[in-house]
């Protein structure tokens, strides 16, 4: 058993042991239903503590034509519970000749973070589109418990847009106007949160599958927050150029 846990390990250069820093994705997890599916929206920021190690990551992954999950918590963690509950859901889908259901799905992830909750950080959205309940989103926090959601947010950016959210959702919202919300979701929690950043990244799943796209600041479509001009900082006696 691990002991030395909460304390910085010193490298030792003769055995290969350079310890490092946990690969976490302090993110920013927005998911909606509207009137056909589903849209979720991720921001791009990997960290390593105060060290970025990068700036374009996918925390969006496909497990199959009609589902994703988003991923927060230890990259590494998040990662293979999505490699091993896509195996499980495949296995399921040929040997019943039929494909497994959103809500099931749901329930396989579940199964592995509930039963691992002490040894992961991890925290997904399961968001898809299958015939029996059409578009669905599931969140799944640390410690495996399972809730379907209209509009959820997940990640270090979610407590700056929750009220942003509950008041933009509504019964039949159009694909445009719930790609519009969730864009802005996901601007307006980079801008706030210091663990969240990059590029935004949109995925579309519907009956016809999944559509991603993605939004560069430096390109047309970005979500930019407007901020108030600030007061002054001296006083008024003192000339200041603004």
């Amino acid at each position: 058993m691990d002991t030395m846990r909460d304390e910085k390990r010193k490298a030792i250069p003769a055995i290969g042991f350079y310890p490092q820093d946990e690969i976490s994705t302090g993110t920013t997890l927005i998911a909606m239903e509207y009137n056909g599916g589903v849209v979720v929206g991720t921001d791009s920021r990997t960290s390593a503590g105060s060290f970025i190690t990068s700036r374009a990551t996918n925390k969006i992954t496909p497990i199959t034509e009609n589902m994703v999950v988003c991923r927060s918590g230890s990259a590494a963690d998040t990662q293979a519970i999505a490699d091993i509950a896509k195996y499980h859901i495949d296995v399921y889908t040929m040997t019943e000749n039929k494909p497994v259901t959103i809500y099931r799905s749901s329930q396989i992830f579940r199964q592995f973070l509930y039963n691992y909750r002490e040894q992961l950080s991890a925290s997904v959205l399961v968001a898809g589109w299958d015939s029996e309940l059409g578009g669905q989103v599931y969140a799944i926090p640390i410690g495996g418990f399972v809730s379907r959601q209209r509009s959820t947010a997940s990640g270090s950016g979610s407590t700056f847009v929750q009220g942003f959210l509950d008041s933009q959702w509504r019964p039949d919202l159009t694909l445009d106007e719930c790609k519009a919300i969730v864009k802005q979701a996901v601007g307006l929690a980079t801008f706030r949160d210091g663990s969240s950043g990059g590029v935004v990244r949109l995925a579309v799943i519907d009956k016809t599958g999944s559509k991603f796209e993605l939004f560069r600041p430096d390109k047309p479509g970005f979500p930019f927050v407007q901020t108030p001009t600030p007061h002054l900082s001296f006083p008024p006696h003192i000339e200041q150029v603004l």
